[in-house]
């Protein structure tokens, strides 16, 4: 019978303040399709992170001819036989940070440039002694950059020692900086969520000071008279939850099973699976379920007094 009461003081809440109830699931909804959205986010900078970093190369480009009076660190000429040698020998004796090393010559990197930029008219002015030979190191551990750096930068015959994941860092700095907006927009629209739960309760608990004030008179005890107002609460948050994880499902269907996916130029990017939005979805309907419950029972102790 109690339960019967209970269930049936809910449906008569969310009824009359339809209109109310109706904005918290839909603020509830944006706030934490937006924090799953974060955090898909974040996982997928992460995955592109270990995908691309386990790929990039430290390049240890040499001296060449024509950098000879172009370039000051080159000014003793190009890289020689002896020069090369000896880079070579002393990355060959860093096998804590090496993983392996590839020499690429001015004119293998000359096939490169013309394959890669074949129709332009810049590939007709360019000649192999213009390009530098290289040397390709693999790291163990990319984030070593540094010590290769600081090995080889300033030798006879390197012109410079480049490391291809700070090419990559400015793309990770901005999407960080859109989870960061995400998250920010994510917060104000879970502060007008609590907002406007606290002020339903509110709503709800005046129109019904009547019954409340007869169940007090009758000695029910005060967590009966408020479990109504919690669990109304915790409905809307869960449709609330529900209608994001609904969001969360069906951006990642269309916006990269069908979306960024299919598209050529991002072939290489590797995509976060199903696995990871699935594994958000408990967080998200938690979240949706508790914050309302635990927002409407600070209500109740500020405007309902049992």
């Amino acid at each position: 019978m109690r339960a019967q009461f209970v269930l049936s003081e809910i449906g008569v809440g969310l009824r009359r303040n339809l209109t109310m109830t109706f904005a918290v699931i839909v603020s509830v909804a944006l706030s934490l399709a937006l924090f799953g959205g974060s955090l898909l986010m974040r996982d997928q900078v992460n995955t592109m992170k270990g995908y691309w970093y386990d790929k990039v190369n430290v390049s240890i480009f040499l001296c060449s001819k024509g950098d000879a009076t172009s370039t000051p660190k080159c000014a003793k000429g190009a890289v020689t036989d002896e020069q090369k040698k000896s880079i070579e020998t002393d990355l060959n004796k860093m096998t804590d940070l090496v993983q392996k090393v590839t020499y690429e010559s001015s004119d293998e990197a000359y096939k490169h440039y013309q394959q890669e930029f074949k129709g332009s008219p810049m590939t007709g002015s360019i000649t192999p002694d213009q390009l530098q030979s290289s040397f390709r190191v693999k790291l163990k551990d990319p984030t070593k950059y540094k010590v290769i750096a600081t090995a080889f930068a300033g030798r006879d015959g390197v012109m410079t020692v480049q490391d291809q994941r700070g090419i990559l860092e400015n793309l990770f700095a901005l999407l960080n900086g859109m989870n960061v907006a995400a998250l920010c927009v994510m917060a104000l629209m879970l502060v007008i969520a609590l907002m406007l739960i606290v002020n339903t309760v509110r709503v709800s608990a005046f129109s019904r000071r009547r019954e409340t004030g007869i169940m007090r008179l009758v000695g029910a005890s005060s967590f009966y008279i408020q479990m109504p107002f919690i669990m109304e609460a915790a409905f809307a948050g869960l449709l609330g939850g529900l209608v994001a994880c609904g969001m969360l499902l069906v951006g990642r269907y269309f916006l990269i099973d069908h979306g960024l996916a299919l598209h050529e130029k991002l072939n290489l990017i590797d995509f976060i699976g199903w696995d990871a939005v699935l594994s958000k979805l408990p967080l998200v309907l938690a979240i949706g379920l508790l914050m309302p419950a635990l927002a409407a029972l600070f209500a109740l102790r500020k405007y309902l007094k049992v």
